[in-house]
């Protein structure tokens, strides 16, 4: 159970398309968690016990706060900084905790997740954080909205990859400002490319102009003179994927080369060729 995929804005401005983890999963994730962390907890408690020679209740009770504080919030921190945002529980549902900039979680915001859980989950038995995650549209918890993260699932429904980077265009793709090109607009071009090879020759060329001149208007610098649309939408879309990848920093698709490395300075930026009026029609 996954709410629709949102719109999640990363540093270089491209839009990723999340499945935010839905109240009952994460609750049956926090719940595998709660059973893990008694767990631990007892086992613990059940060494100190052992090892005793002389019973000193100042040094036990020291002792197991000690052991409290390492299962509340050792735990989660460990595990999720060591798995990438995952704890045993969301592990076994398949969900991560990302930053809302769609990177990886950092240490600070796992440490702040695991403080204020201990209030809001465990001494106040997860009301607020209940509460919080109803009213949040992103589902976040008290910890999510003041360490800026937040819990999505890895069991949604995968994208097709995106086309492979025209090789005379990569260059120019490196240089691209994305922040005007929204994830409808890059779907609609990948399911045309995807479609393309099975439409006729003229309603191809007609929808890849209209799609492409709705690119090139939301993007800069203009292409290269000579780049056809469906040349122009792939290196865009091979970018854009290429950067969320950097983003997230995981590894390429299979079969994708890494394209180049992130949009140059302009001052070591290779000057783009004059722009051209439209598009030579695609083959």
């Amino acid at each position: 159970m996954v709410m629709q995929p949102e719109p999640v804005v990363t540093g270089d401005a491209v839009q990723l398309e999340v499945s935010i983890a839905q109240l009952p999963v994460r609750a049956a994730a926090a719940l595998i968690d709660v059973m893990v962390m008694g767990f631990g907890y007892l086992i613990l408690s059940m060494l100190w016990a052992l090892t005793l020679a002389d019973f000193d209740p100042a040094l036990s009770a020291a002792v197991l706060i000690i052991f409290l504080v390492l299962v509340l919030v050792g735990y989660p921190v460990t595990f999720e900084m060591a798995s990438g945002g995952r704890s045993l529980g969301k592990m076994a549902l398949g969900l991560r905790v990302v930053s809302e900039d769609g990177g990886p979680e950092r240490l600070r915001q796992a440490v702040f997740r695991a403080l204020s859980s201990v209030i809001e989950i465990w001494m106040l038995t997860g009301g607020p954080a209940v509460i919080c995650s109803m009213l949040s549209p992103k589902g976040k918890r008290i910890g999510d909205v003041f360490a800026g993260t937040i819990v999505i699932s890895e069991r949604a429904p995968k994208l097709n990859p995106p086309p492979p980077m025209p090789p005379g265009l990569a260059w120019w793709a490196a240089t691209l400002q994305l922040s005007g090109l929204g994830a409808e607009q890059a779907n609609m071009a990948r399911q045309f490319l995807t479609r393309s090879a099975q439409l006729q020759p003229q309603v191809r060329a007609e929808m890849g102009q209209r799609i492409a001149g709705q690119f090139v208007a939301r993007i800069s610098p203009p292409p290269p003179p000579g780049a056809s649309a469906e040349e122009v939408l792939a290196a865009v879309l091979a970018e854009r994927h290429r950067r969320e990848l950097v983003r997230l920093q995981v590894p390429p698709s299979p079969g994708m080369p890494p394209g180049p490395g992130l949009p140059p300075t302009p001052s070591s930026a290779p000057p783009p060729p004059p722009p051209t009026a439209g598009f030579s029609a695609p083959t």
